[in-house]
């Protein structure tokens, strides 16, 4: 498998630290609120990811964890007038069930940021150590030039960074806030504010920096080296290049060997924000799409290609995907039909297919997670079944091609095998009664039915084995 790499900024072939093992971290979400869609985006991504690696055979450790103390929990609880503790586990648990409802995958673990404060102080403590980084009234600071590569990821070049600031710079010194060494160094440990949640440690009550945080659980969770570092495109610079310093300071070994991020999501071709009223949660756009419609439309693309949510886009994702469940559904009706026997001349060939398809999947997959390409293919195997594959067909055959479409599907979260409802009683008893007006030739009423059920969302089609219905 190729993965475009961040920091050689070209594909590489994959592999792996320890053979059939691979250690993946990303970063999650901050949680002050509802998730939207700039935060479904690397979730449903790379969750593909891990579920392709699973397909492969590969024992994936998966860790993303949970930011659950910030500024923004801070301030969202003073608002409130509740803990700081209650908002975060508030929105964790809110976190998990969007999380359910786009088909992600629980992670291997999900640190708290809380929980793991020891170890952060112990960092700090090896880094002072080193020289890495100073105290100052409370406040302890990573001393970015005691990095020589740092940039390395982001490609940013040290000296630019600081001259682009120098009027900022001349602010905190006339401010009097200008206590670090460097401008450019950036805070590891921060002293308590009044109401504000803290923990002890040698340089005073106070609480961590958020860089520190996932250098400290990515370490503690998969080890000093992570196979594979993912997150979105915003978090390359100061984020993850502030993580790389402080990991590789502290511990004299490589950080990650690739590192992967996504694009940018647009709304309509602008940039998703709460003051252009185009801010959607992931619950905003659940009243309107079904959540696998967005899985399925935020992989229609590349991952590293900006993605841009318009309706239009999504209408046709919608679209794209019914087409899908209606040939899977299609399979399944002509898998409870078909009769055991040999494959004819015919049958053999559309098996071959099939597998020369899974081939041409996998290949798509591998190219960097080429899940647009992926999904192309399954369009080739829909179009195939759709006209190759009836109730006359070999058993075998239609359970083959019923499971290798079920099978591709659910390594990019796509569910295809939906449970049946259980329908109410009135719905159940104005089928029935549908069923006894077609019998009596009362068309008018099983019409009139129809219409009714129709705009209750339950969607009916005749066919030679009897009714099908779904929800629209």
């Amino acid at each position: 498998m190729k993965i475009y790499n961040t920091m050689t900024r070209k594909k590489e072939e994959f592999v792996p630290i320890r053979e059939g093992k691979v250690g993946i971290y990303v970063c999650g979400p901050t949680v002050y609120d509802n998730i939207h869609m700039g935060n479904a985006r690397p979730m449903i991504v790379f969750d593909t990811l891990r579920r392709y690696l699973l397909y492969k055979g590969y024992d994936v450790n998966y860790v993303s964890n949970f930011t659950d103390v910030d500024d923004k929990i801070i301030k969202r609880a003073i608002e409130e007038g509740v803990t700081s503790s209650e908002i975060s586990e508030r929105y964790i648990e809110e976190v998990m069930k969007d999380m359910k409802d786009l088909n992600v995958m629980e992670a291997t673990t999900h640190p708290k940021a809380t929980e793991e404060i020891d170890d952060m102080i112990a960092m700090i403590e090896t880094l002072i150590e080193k020289g890495h980084a100073y105290e100052v009234n409370g406040t302890v600071y990573f001393r970015t030039r005691s990095f020589k590569d740092y940039g390395k990821l982001s490609k940013k070049n040290i000296d630019d960074l600081e001259a682009g600031h120098r009027d900022e710079k001349h602010a905190l010194k006339v401010s009097g806030e200008g206590e670090k060494e460097d401008f450019l160094d950036f805070v590891l440990w921060k002293p308590k504010k009044e109401g504000e949640p803290s923990w002890e440690s040698p340089w005073g009550d106070g609480r961590p920096g958020w860089h520190l945080e996932c250098s400290v659980m990515s370490k503690k969770y998969i080890g000093d080296i992570i196979d594979i570092h993912a997150g979105g495109e915003d978090l390359i610079f100061p984020h993850h290049e502030n993580e790389i310093a402080q990991s590789e300071a502290a511990n004299e070994v490589e950080f990650a060997r690739y590192w992967m991020h996504n694009g940018f999501l647009k709304i309509d071709g602008e940039k998703m924000s709460k003051s252009l009223g185009n801010f959607f949660t992931i619950r905003d756009i659940g009243k309107k799409y079904p959540l696998q419609v967005i899985r399925f439309f935020i992989l229609s693309a590349h991952y590293r290609s900006p993605l841009n949510f318009a309706d239009t886009l999504v209408e046709s994702s919608k679209a794209s995907l019914d087409r899908i469940l209606t040939a899977v559904g299609r399979l399944e009706d002509a898998l409870n039909a078909a009769t055991d026997r040999e494959l004819n001349t015919e049958e053999q060939e559309v098996q071959t297919r099939l597998a020369e398809y899974v081939t041409k999947y996998e290949n798509a997959m591998e190219d960097d997670l080429n899940t647009a390409d992926a999904i192309s293919v399954i369009f080739e195997m829909v179009k195939l079944t759709n006209s190759a594959i009836s109730a006359d067909t070999a058993k075998s055959l239609v359970e083959e091609a019923f499971t290798t479409v079920g099978k591709l599907c659910d390594i990019l979260g796509i569910i295809t095998k939906v449970e049946a409802e259980i329908l109410d009683s009135d719905i159940e008893a104005l089928i029935e009664e549908r069923q006894a007006a077609r019998k009596a030739k009362n068309f008018a009423r099983a019409d009139e039915i129809r219409d009714t059920l129709a705009a209750q969302g339950i969607i009916l089609e005749d066919t030679r084995e009897g009714v099908k219905w779904k929800r629209a």
